[in-house]
């Protein structure tokens, strides 16, 4: 199955989706090996986000659809735009289903685009199923001034990203390539709540892979107040909730560049998946996915998707495990001049903010540090990303205590602190 072919495949209405479709029934042995067992859910983003939304909402609800009813909780593992958690997955969770996963397309992706810190093999993963067959943005912060996807052609622009390899630096370089845009990416974000942030202290003027989800739900005061504007979106086909905005498949013009936006933005298709570890018992798989099936079809699981204001638009594992085949199977020449457009280059990297002061207030996730001029100022900490120094000696972050004196290096007011250097 080819590339187009298989993204028609998800464009289809998914007729017949309904409890156990795609799956066989649990048996009294399925039951018996998840009774009593911890399963993790693995979000590969920071809190607060998109995928944290949807990964806590299917925590959630499957654990009474698991057989056995087991415990689901979720565990967030940020970094390298969602490769850390894949390759984590892959390599070393256990391999009998109490370990499941969430991350992008983009990081799903990563080893057919040569990424080499992707260690593993897209197409052997165990695919549970999508919960939303994603429609992405690129939105601009309303200060910026930017109105229209032609107004990034006409004056220069700064988008926020996170890694190079992250969809929100590949799409914005490859609009440069593509349209002749004169955009320049700053790389360093965390995630997209610290862009945001950023954009809303005037430091960047728009994120590019912001899902329609998102903008809907954790980022819908914004949007409905007009401060959040998207001007393009992304995907396989143009989402009727934004119809007024622009589909970048308006700007192919030949077959050629319907390829290569197939692949570059047709993978939001698995935009919100649900992913084991390769290599699990048949049957183990099946009740992964049956389990899947049964939550989405779920009134429950719907009315509270709807209170969040979360969308839904399913694939079962079956169906994403064809898509994700069709995908790998693109021509090599297109994938090599994808490539080529979307090489990085100089990688410039968002320039940290220095306070010193004293700290005022700590907790596992926050800091307070009252700076030199009287004002506090608010950050978040991270277990992973925070870098913290006491008397010169690395410590971790629950060694932190008020009345310390600090040079912090961070991100902003909101945002992370990534180098804490602390004397007592």
């Amino acid at each position: 199955m080819h590339l187009k072919s298989s993204l028609r495949l998800a464009a289809l209405p998914l007729l017949g989706f309904a409890l156990g479709t795609a799956s066989l029934p649990a048996t009294a042995d399925e039951a018996a090996f998840f009774h009593g067992k911890t399963i993790a859910m693995i979000v590969a983003y920071p809190p607060g986000g998109g995928y944290d939304t949807y990964g806590r909402l299917y925590a959630k609800h499957v654990e009474k659809r698991l057989p056995g009813t087991p415990k689901v909780i979720v565990r967030n593992m940020p970094g390298a735009s969602g490769i850390i958690a894949a390759n984590y997955l892959y390599n070393k969770a256990p391999k009998d289903g109490t370990a499941m996963a969430m991350f992008s397309s983009s990081a799903a992706f990563q080893p057919l685009l040569g990424n080499k810190r992707a260690r593993f093999k897209t197409e052997n993963f165990t695919w549970v199923g999508v919960i939303d067959q994603t429609t992405s943005t690129c939105a601009a912060w309303h200060a910026s001034g930017l109105k229209s996807f032609e107004d990034l052609k006409m004056r220069p622009s700064v988008f926020g990203a996170a890694a190079a390899t992250a969809l929100n630096s590949t799409h914005p370089r490859a609009f440069n390539a593509l349209f002749g845009t004169r955009i320049k990416v700053i790389h360093g974000y965390p995630g997209g709540t610290s862009i945001l942030l950023a954009m809303q202290r005037g430091e960047v003027d728009a994120i590019c892979s912001l899902s329609l989800s998102s903008l809907l739900s954790v980022r819908r005061e914004d949007y409905e107040a007009g401060r959040l504007i998207p001007i393009v979106q992304t995907g396989l086909r143009k989402h009727p909730l934004i119809k007024n905005v622009p589909h970048i498949y308006d700007y192919a013009k030949t077959e050629e560049d319907r390829q290569i936006f197939g692949l570059l933005f047709g993978r939001h298709v698995i935009g919100r998946p649900v992913i084991a570890p390769p290599d699990l018992p048949p049957a183990r798989t099946a009740s992964l996915r049956a389990a899947f099936d049964k939550t989405v079809a779920d009134p429950a699981f719907i009315a509270d998707s709807k209170a969040q204001h979360v969308l839904l638009d399913p694939l079962s594992g079956k169906e994403t495990d064809a898509i994700v085949r069709g995908i790998l199977a693109t021509p090599p020449a297109i994938i090599a001049k994808t490539l080529k457009m979307t090489e990085a280059g100089k990688i410039v990297k968002v320039k940290l903010k220095v306070t010193e002061g004293t700290v005022a207030k700590v907790s596992k996730r926050r800091i307070e540090v009252k700076g030199g001029d009287g004002k506090s100022l608010k950050l978040r900490l991270s277990g992973r990303r925070s870098k913290v120094k006491i008397g010169g000696q690395k410590a971790k972050s629950k060694a932190l205590k008020a009345g310390m004196t600090c040079r912090v290096e961070h991100l902003g007011e909101g945002n992370y602190a990534m180098k804490l250097d602390c004397k007592q």
